[in-house]
């Protein structure tokens, strides 16, 4: 019984370490060309929130969060005559699901929106998964941020803050409002504080 034991036990580690190397290369494999993906996704969201940018520069700034400080990637856009247009950056929060993941683009008054285009998300089918739509992304153009992104349920907004929620899916639309509103305080608060070094940036 001991040595059927012992077999059993050398087969299943042997069977392990293969499979585990086999995971191993795959992934050694896969992850470049996943990462190559990921900044092309990334690059293409930054165009699309800061309409008219010919290019952008890229900052590195370290950021207090919930969890202490955190270093995020802010984007400065500029169009092709050398004229900077706005930031752009990315950001992230709990939806109804799962993690959002999104890149938002800020008008260079700090005061409104560029745009809103979502990375990743695992919202359900027909109901969340809207925040995808153009209806929906399109009302964060020119969208104000003060006193905060606010939504709407079962009628059109009436202010200049404010949103319609995806009918069916209030908590997903408010998820969005409320990441992006917090973020960008965040954001918004550390250009504010450090505009003479951004600027050098250039």
């Amino acid at each position: 019984m001991k040595e059927k034991t012992a077999g059993m036990l050398i087969v299943l580690t042997v069977v392990a370490t293969i499979i585990g190397g086999v995971l191993a290369t795959v992934y050694k494999t896969a992850a470049p060309r996943i990462e190559a993906n990921r900044l092309a996704e990334e690059k293409r969201a930054i165009f699309e929130v800061l309409p008219g940018a010919a290019r952008y520069e890229t900052i590195e700034a370290v950021i207090p969060g919930d969890k202490g400080d955190e270093t995020v990637k802010i984007f400065r856009g500029f169009d092709d005559t050398g004229q900077f247009i706005g930031y752009a950056y990315t950001t992230a929060g709990p939806g109804f699901q799962a993690i959002i993941k999104m890149m938002v683009g800020l008008q260079p008054d700090y005061l409104k929106l560029h745009g809103m285009q979502v990375l990743e998300q695992l919202e359900t089918p027909g109901l969340g998964n809207k925040i995808l739509y153009d209806d929906f992304r399109d009302q964060f153009k020119g969208l104000e941020l003060h006193p905060k992104i606010d939504y709407v349920k079962n009628k059109k907004p009436e202010k200049p803050n404010e949103i319609q929620s995806i009918a069916g899916a209030t908590i997903t639309s408010k998820a969005v409002a409320d990441i992006i509103t917090e973020d960008s305080r965040r954001i918004i608060a550390y250009l504010k504080a450090h505009e003479g070094e951004v600027a050098e940036a250039e």
